[in-house]
């Protein structure tokens, strides 16, 4: 055994890279807190939508009968406008030949409009009982609304039931309406109908304290003499039968304008008008019924004065922030149809990538698998095992374990990176316990993985170099296997089958699936495509001549792997995936340790990529890379991840503002998928499947988290940062191939 050791005096100062990775590791934090704003805004916005769309339907009545021992009998059997001026519960009724034309559930883009045409073709105004969501998804039909002498009342914000809402639900229901009011037509109101509200002797004991509460507050409640039942959409003659008073009494006459299909009472309404001023009526406002009652203005030409009189005109803080809510629902129904969209092709993306997987992959296997295939002659010659290590000294000996039961001649270079913990005393110990002579010890100050990899290929005697991290053991086998695809003299470099060891844990387990799947069948449809992005640090190997034309292992990324496989394909080399060299490697054991592995990784990624932007216009057989496999790269392993919660939180958006049942069917059907690619590729691996009994709940929590860390790569990225290598703790607990089954 041979030991190699760079001069080493007192501590140097930090050089410029790690003083620039420093100061980037200081903005890490505020770059997670932006992507964290981003999903909450995000969610923000979905929940505003929902909440818009909540409860907002037809006028079914829920309660009739109920007990009214509290209500004052002049109220159940008085007029339809409830006012409490000095406190005390009045009545009034409407006029006699007057027409007080109300309608609820609106404002409606459809239907609000062709009501609005009819009241302005017959000069007749209404006044109508608007639903705070609706005003604020469709503030122009309100101003239109109002600007065409209507009167608008509150209907509540989400159509809800308030006698059975608690005092702080009731408040929040007017609140938000007026603000809707202000931000839409710079008005509020002081009229109020309650949805599933009928005639006053219909008040009970669950009713009667809302209105008493909102009265008190200078809100008049408004009710109804006769109603058309235009909801049930019974025909045109009826509608206009039921809506209309008996023996020329006036009326305060509940029709619809949103809520449902309209068109009988669009088509109703011009009859029921002709009719009603046939018969002598005059039409007004609920203001200006109050107003002819308490001997205000009367009517003239079909109308009366003061038909807005419930109208305050909305200012301060009011004003303002019925502005920002307007604002922030025009977002809404801007953002969400168009992550609905996303949402689509982002589905038919990652459904067309498991079939993809799943048809290349079986091919891959077919023809890798055949008993007539070969690499060409047989691969026999010694080889160089790279091993580069810093502060491994919990692995590094059950390494050099693995490594002594080669059955291929090798020679062993462990480039110690200025470990601190005794890594490579300990690998001098185990290499002259197994009697390993062809082990070389490398030491240099830490400098990082690149350069220890480099400083191994530089002193590395053959002409073929594996590598294989300082945590990662090999079955004996897996270094003649890896090697043999170098027969081929077009093959320049080879990826090996990376597995986790310790997969007995939750998080090894979740790490397991996503090795089998999502790494080793990638692997696979690339290796068919000829576009391998990636040879994994855990197990690859290299022709050493292709390795030092392209300049070494470079230190310009943080994905190192990905960077020197994507210049090997730009060099004209081909890189191959050979499914039977396993290695058996120690993934994190902890959340934290796990986020800043796969950070490291997909920000390397995207590095790597940016570096080698320069491949789309490659030509030739060098440019495959450019032509195929960035492209697919891109799509599958930043772009498509980078959508994909828009699955899961349009999922949870269904769910609960859509169809419940249909959206867990969908949600399961792309589960199964999943554990179909998943299945299949543990068959290919001849893995167990009990482990699949993990992946539901991988797709809850462990996938979730590979997704905020892709975005807060994403965000790195965008916002120009650095990260340095970060080293990970090991606990030793993969032990020799022996020892691990699979």
């Amino acid at each position: 055994m041979t030991t190699t050791t760079s001069s080493r005096g007192r501590r140097r100062a930090p050089s410029r890279i790690e003083r620039a990775a420093g100061r980037a590791a200081a903005l890490q934090k505020p770059r997670v807190i932006l992507a964290a704003l981003l999903l909450l805004a995000l969610t923000s916005v979905l929940l505003l939508d929902g909440y818009l769309r909540a409860e907002v339907g037809g006028d079914q009545r829920v309660r009739t009968g109920a007990s009214s021992s509290e209500v004052p009998d002049a109220v159940l059997d008085g007029g339809p406008i409830l006012t409490f001026r000095g406190g005390r519960a009045t009545t009034v009724s409407v006029p006699d030949k007057t027409i007080a034309l109300t309608f609820d559930d609106g404002p409606d883009p459809t239907w609000t409009p062709r009501v609005l045409a009819v009241l302005e073709k017959y000069d007749v105004p209404g006044t109508f009982f608007l639903v705070g969501s609706m005003v604020s998804r469709y503030p122009g039909v309100v101003r239109d609304l109002v600007r065409q002498g209507n009167e608008v009342g509150i209907h509540t914000f989400t159509h809800v039931d308030l006698s059975y809402q608690g005092d702080a639900r009731v408040r929040r229901e007017i609140t938000q309406t007026q603000l809707a009011l202000a931000g839409a037509a710079g008005i509020t109101t002081t009229l109020f109908r309650a949805p599933y509200s009928s005639q006053t002797d219909a008040i009970d004991n669950y009713s009667w304290p809302v209105y008493r509460t909102l009265g008190e507050e200078g809100y008049t409640s408004v009710f109804v003499d006769t109603d058309s039942d235009d909801w049930k959409r019974p025909g045109v003659s009826k509608i206009v039968r039921w809506a209309t008073p008996e023996d020329g009494e006036g009326a305060s006459v509940l029709f619809h304008d949103a809520g449902g299909e309209r068109s009988q009472t669009i088509a109703a309404l011009p009859k029921y008008i002709e009719k009603m001023k046939a018969k002598g009526y005059t039409f007004t406002t609920v203001s200006g019924a109050l107003e002819e009652q308490r001997g205000g203005a009367r009517a003239v030409g079909g109308t009366t004065g003061r038909l807005q009189a419930a109208h305050r005109p909305a200012t301060g803080v009011t004003l303002y922030e019925g502005k920002a809510l307007v604002a922030a629902v025009a977002v809404a129904e801007w953002t969400v149809p168009a992550l609905s969209v996303g949402l689509v092709v982002v589905g038919v993306a990652v459904l067309g990538r498991f079939a993809m997987m799943l048809v290349l992959a079986r091919r891959h296997h077919r023809q890798r698998n055949r008993r007539r295939f070969s690499w060409g002659p047989a691969v026999t010659r010694p080889v160089s095992v790279i091993v580069p290590a810093y502060n491994e000294k919990e692995c590094i000996a059950h390494t050099l374990e693995s490594l002594a039961r080669s059955t291929h001649p090798i020679e062993v270079l462990v480039v110690d990176d200025g470990s601190t913990d005794g890594t490579s005393q300990i690998a001098r110990a185990a290499a002259d316990r197994l009697g390993m002579r062809n082990v070389r010890i490398v030491r240099q100050e830490n400098v990082g993985k690149p350069a220890a990899l480099n400083n191994g290929v530089r002193s590395a005697r053959h002409d073929i170099v594996v590598m294989m991290d300082g945590d990662t053991v090999f079955e004996p086998d897996t270094v003649r296997q890896l090697v043999q695809p170098f027969a081929d003299p077009r093959v320049g470099a080879v990826a090996g089958n990376a597995k986790v060891g310790n997969r007995d844990t939750l998080i090894g387990a979740w790490q397991h699936i996503e090795y089998v799947m999502g790494f080793n069948l990638d692997r696979r449809m690339y290796d068919l495509l000829r576009c391998m992005p990636t040879i994994p640090g855990a197990i690859g190997a290299f022709r050493r001549e292709a390795v030092l034309e392209a300049g070494g292992m470079s230190e310009d990324t943080l994905a190192e792997d990905t960077d020197i496989t994507i210049a090997l394909h730009r060099a004209g080399w081909q890189v191959v995936y050979e499914e039977h060299a396993r290695a058996w490697t120690e993934a994190p054991g902890s959340l934290k340790q796990l986020w800043s592995q796969r950070y490291r990784w997909s920000y390397g990624t995207m590095q790597a990529l940016w570096k080698h932007r320069g491949s789309l216009t490659d030509k030739g057989p060098s440019g495959r890379f450019g032509r195929v496999g960035m492209p697919l790269v891109v799509l599958f392993q930043v772009v498509t991840p980078v959508f994909a919660p828009l699955i899961d939180v349009f999922t949870v958006y269904s769910m609960v503002f859509v169809d419940l049942r249909a959206a867990l069917l969908a949600w399961l059907a792309v589960l199964g998928v999943q554990l179909l690619c998943a299945a299949y590729a543990f068959r290919l691996d001849r893995e167990m499947y009990r482990y699949l009994l993990m992946m539901p709940l991988q797709q809850l929590a462990y996938r979730q988290m590979m997704y905020l860390v892709l975005i807060h790569s994403c965000v790195t990225a965008l916002t120009g940062g650095r990260l340095r290598w970060q080293k990970l703790e090991r606990t030793g607990e993969v032990g020799t191939p022996a020892g691990v089954g699979s």
